[in-house]
């Protein structure tokens, strides 16, 4: 059966997708600025696994006040207000209660920004509201769910002008950031291919999550469930509605063993039908004739995977499961260091790759790697992620990510489970900037 945002198949065999009408007077938000806000007053909504962590992280940053910390659990604000004085930061107001009670803090009249870090099914939620209300916002991942969702954020992003952008700290890894930039200057030639994946077996933190809310969504849906760590970097290296677009997707799954294995063994739960498989490819053509593969597992004995694989006419970048970089030798520029014999079958050696990691260090991490480092956060992307967020706010600046972004980086959910409950077929990906995909020639992070 066909998600309602789906119609019958075309002759192309790829089944379309609606694009809602742009209602009128409105405009795209593409390189959005808004007034600079010297000081950002920052509330705080879903304060289980990921809101602390980014609360402690905002009190290592100039110029933001925390304002408030919103939780449905009492014992959650009081512990982050705790670290707060701990940092001798002052106390926030605090929300708790029910599910509903985050609507008293987008509407705080002394607010700038949103953050969001919830349960899945409240982000769009929650964001949808706040800039109804003024604010800006910036969500976890995925930050919405399906079409629906996006369709509507996208809509209310370019209504309200408020920045709309997903908390994809994936992105902001020193490996991810480096190549973008190689690849920014030519280093890799065009990039025609990429791959990206979330492979993490989550067997320890399964009963971490509130109202097991993760697992229950396993356990209803197919597909790719969680692509935008794997599909975020990969995207902005190829442009991604900035000179290229996605234009159609095809997934496929295995059955469904570690899940229910899990339920059964730890809470004696037997389920017959769960929608899930164990691991979910999901292959994306582009317009310009590039390919992208994304993959999902979260249960098997798999190490930790983004694989981050990017596939030029000049070079080759791999993240997992051990960085590296093969580049034609015309590439390699004689000052760096002694690159006899290097050629592109082979990985260049640790010393030329820490060489080009050091020349090609992205400019925006320049002044503040060692800081990130130090505050951490998966190493020191979440600073960097929540660093950018907060500096380009202040300075009116467009954002690193937008909500086109949000949208195609989170669409791989609902477009994926269509697919797959179609046999594999393929699905056509909607141009979510409606006509501007090429508006833009690249990727360009404000300085």
């Amino acid at each position: 059966m066909l998600n309602i945002n789906a119609k019958e198949k075309d002759e192309s065999h790829v089944i379309p997708t609606v694009t809602p009408k742009r209602p009128a007077g409105q405009t795209d938000v593409l390189q959005l600025t808004c007034p600079p806000i010297p000081t950002v007053r920052v509330a705080f909504i879903g304060l289980g696994m990921r809101g602390p962590g980014a609360v402690e992280r905002m009190t290592y940053i100039d110029g933001v006040k925390i304002v408030a910390l919103c939780d449905v659990e009492q014992k959650n604000t009081e512990k982050v207000n705790a670290m707060l004085e701990k940092r001798g930061v002052s106390k926030a107001q605090e929300f708790y209660g029910d599910t509903s009670v985050w609507r008293k803090v987008t509407a705080l009249p002394d607010v700038d920004l949103i953050y969001i870090a919830t349960d899945w099914k409240h982000h769009a939620k929650i964001a949808l509201q706040a800039m109804r209300d003024g604010k800006h916002v910036a969500i976890e991942v995925p930050s919405a769910m399906n079409m629906d969702e996006i369709w509507n954020l996208i809509n209310t992003a370019e209504k309200t002008r408020k920045h709309c952008i997903p908390l994809e700290n994936c992105c902001y890894d020193f490996f991810e950031l480096t190549t973008l930039n190689m690849v920014q200057q030519g280093v890799l030639g065009e990039v025609i291919h990429g791959e990206g994946a979330y492979i993490h077996g989550l067997q320890p933190y399964w009963n971490q999550y509130w109202d097991d809310w993760r697992m229950k969504y396993n356990e209803e849906h197919r597909g790719d469930l969680y692509p935008t760590h794997g599909l975020g970097p990969v995207c902005q290296a190829m442009n991604i509605h900035r000179g290229d677009k996605m234009n159609y997707l095809v997934s496929v799954d295995t059955k469904a063993v570690g899940n229910p294995a899990f339920l059964k063994e730890n809470r004696g739960k037997e389920v017959k039908n769960f929608r899930n498989g164990d691991h979910t490819c999901t292959l994306i053509g582009t317009e310009k004739g590039n390919s992208i593969l994304i993959e999902h597992n979260v249960t098997s004995p798999r190490p930790y995977d983004r694989m981050y694989q990017l596939t030029g006419t000049k070079g080759f970048a791999n993240k997992y499961p051990t960085p590296g970089y093969a580049l034609e030798s015309s590439m390699l520029q004689s000052d760096s260091k002694d690159f006899e014999n290097l050629n592109a079958h082979s990985f260049v050696t640790d010393e030329v790759r820490k060489a080009l990691m050091e020349k090609y260090k992205h400019p925006i991490v320049k002044d503040i790697e060692e800081k990130a480092k130090q505050v951490g956060g998966h190493g020191g992307m979440d600073f960097v992620m929540d660093y950018r967020l907060i500096y380009c706010l202040q300075k009116g600046l467009p954002m690193d990510m937008d909500v086109y972004d949000l949208a195609e980086w989170s669409c791989l959910v609902p477009l994926s489970e269509i697919s797959l409950n179609n046999n594999s077929a393929p699905v056509e990906i909607p141009d979510f900037t409606r006509g501007a995909w090429n508006k833009l020639n690249g990727l360009k992070l404000a300085e």
